[in-house]
């Protein structure tokens, strides 16, 4: 089942410039309308072109890439496929992979190389798991980490390092996005899973319901987490009050943790996601009720809840991964923030400017609709250059070149 999100909006600003505009009757799908606090987009670069890499995929979520130049990509039906440097999809799928329980949004999701891959020859994959027993019929999100071998054809010494709890029968708003820090530990994303009765544990410590956790890369729980000391809390919590957030990164200058997240209807979010932070949801929100745009929780502030960074409203476009580009290809582009959209079919481009702990948002243009494609994932390559993947079947990879 498809995300169900609104097609993609301007570039907004300000909720309340917004909710005025509806209520005259303006549309919000006009590419030129712009709202205080927007700058017109720029020529601060020329726009690159997307090449096509690889096609063929079913259902992919997830980029990775390896030292020598190829890349893992995942299907959500539980395939972890090897794209060669040359752009050829390898006909044989990697073996050792988990069982996945692919329903609805789930199955097999993201994969990550480990910053020391060419010493311990680590990849992480999470995953929806399906429950047994008590729990038949249920599903989770869990991490597993194996070896690669230097074919890329197996997963050796594959163990499951995370389990969410607890699992349920929902299977949409999941998360799943991993990132790794420059010392070494993981971070998953972990959605609200949308039914009304679980995503009120968004704010609840005592499960992984719309949080952000950190773990070592063997599972085990930093002694630094925020709350390894708070009675009842699930230790490896790291931030929580989110919806259903499918993009993470690691700043590259300031090193903290980013998120970007899907809203309801309208309400999606980028955060600089910090430690034992609560961003607010489903209790404060720039979002509205799915079928009737009825209000959700307490409003769009309260005290004790981080705001965004930024967002989109009254219409989502429902964000993917997200990063900021710090390479040389696209030297106008140093610095922005890119996040990919799905039901936005879309990369968008945000110029930030000021402190990288406490950004200005002065510009925000969607790049590449005329692709058509809902994006899934996008990320920046060890070769500088910008990778997008596409959503459904049959679904591509494109880079971008200058």
């Amino acid at each position: 089942m498809p995300e169900r999100q609104p097609p993609r909006p301007p570039c907004p600003a300000r909720r309340d410039t917004l909710r005025r505009l509806a209520a005259l009757g303006a549309s919000t799908a006009v590419p030129s309308l712009v709202l205080p606090g927007c700058a017109l987009p720029g020529p601060a670069t020329a726009t690159p072109r997307p090449v096509r890499v690889a096609s063929g995929l079913e259902l992919p979520w997830g980029l990775g890439f390896l030292p020598d130049g190829r890349l893992l990509v995942t299907e959500r039906p539980g395939r972890l496929r090897v794209v060669s440097p040359r752009g050829e999809l390898e006909p044989w799928s990697v073996a050792g992979v988990p069982a996945v329980d692919h329903r609805d949004h789930g199955g097999l999701l993201d994969v990550l190389v480990d910053r020391e891959f060419a010493a311990n020859r680590y990849v992480y994959l999470s995953y929806t798991e399906a429950g047994s027993g008590a729990d038949a019929g249920r599903n989770g999100v869990a991490v597993a980490r194996g070896r690669l071998d230097g074919d890329a054809r197996t997963l050796d010494d594959v163990e499951e390092i995370f389990r969410q709890a607890p699992k349920v029968q929902s299977g949409e708003n999941l998360g799943g996005r991993l990132a790794q820090s420059a010392d070494g530990m993981l971070f998953l994303t972990l959605g609200d899973r949308r039914e009304e009765a679980e995503r009120v544990k968004a704010q609840d410590l005592s499960t992984h319901h719309g949080k952000v956790v950190r773990i070592r890369r063997d599972g085990s729980v930093p002694p630094d987490n925020p709350f390894v000391q708070t009675p009842g809390a699930r230790p490896e919590i790291w931030s929580y009050g989110h919806r259903n957030p499918q993009g993470i990164f690691l700043h590259p200058t300031s090193g903290e943790v980013w998120t970007c997240e899907h809203g309801p209807f309208g309400g999606d979010e980028v955060n600089i996601t910090r430690a034992g932070r609560n961003y607010g949801w489903p209790v404060i929100t720039y979002g509205c009720d799915y079928d009737t745009c009825a209000p959700i929780g307490e409003g769009t502030a309260k005290e004790g809840m981080e705001q965004p960074l930024t967002w989109w409203a009254p219409v989502s476009i429902a964000p993917s991964n997200c990063f900021i580009y710090d390479g040389d290809r696209y030297p106008g582009w140093r610095g922005d923030l890119l996040v990919g959209a799905l039901a936005g079919m879309a990369l968008w481009r945000i110029v930030l400017r000021g402190p990288a702990t406490a950004p200005t948002v002065v510009q925000r243009e969607p790049l590449f609709a005329s692709l058509g494609q809902r994006l899934r994932d996008a990320r920046q390559g060890p070769d500088g250059r910008i990778y997008l993947l596409t959503d459904g079947a049959p679904a591509t990879i494109y880079r971008l070149e200058a």
